[in-house]
């Protein structure tokens, strides 16, 4: 019913910068919170920013001041800036929306498929 499609990731030195996208298709009648999350190997799935519709942006520690999520309703797609890539920051990075959809009108959570982010030293 919904599809999110990631795409941005890449290898970049430290110091760089990298900007992510996550576009949302199918039945969409609207979208309440959407956020990226990253999972390093080894290590659980967490947070790193989420915005939820009228609202302000909800960051981790850290990666607060360096990097900046926001969203463009019109298209349905969340973007994450991230600005002064560190080696710690190399993960795979998902998106999430939770996402009214279907027949019935029911909200429902959606995941991408991830996109590698490569940090090197």
């Amino acid at each position: 019913q919904v599809q999110l499609v990631e795409s941005g990731g890449g290898l970049v030195q430290a110091g760089g910068s990298l900007r992510l996208s996550c576009a949302a298709s199918g039945i969409i009648f609207s979208i309440n919170a959407m956020g990226w999350y990253r999972q390093a190997p080894g290590k659980q799935r967490e947070l790193v920013a989420d915005i939820i519709s009228g609202t302000s942006a909800n960051y981790a520690d850290s990666v607060k001041d360096r990097f900046t999520i926001s969203r463009d309703n019109a298209k349905n797609t969340v973007y994450l800036q991230m600005n002064s890539l560190k080696p710690e920051d190399t993960a795979v990075y998902y998106c999430k929306a939770t996402v009214l959809t279907g027949p019935f009108k029911s909200w429902g959570q959606y995941w991408g498929q991830g996109t590698q982010v490569t940090v090197s030293s």
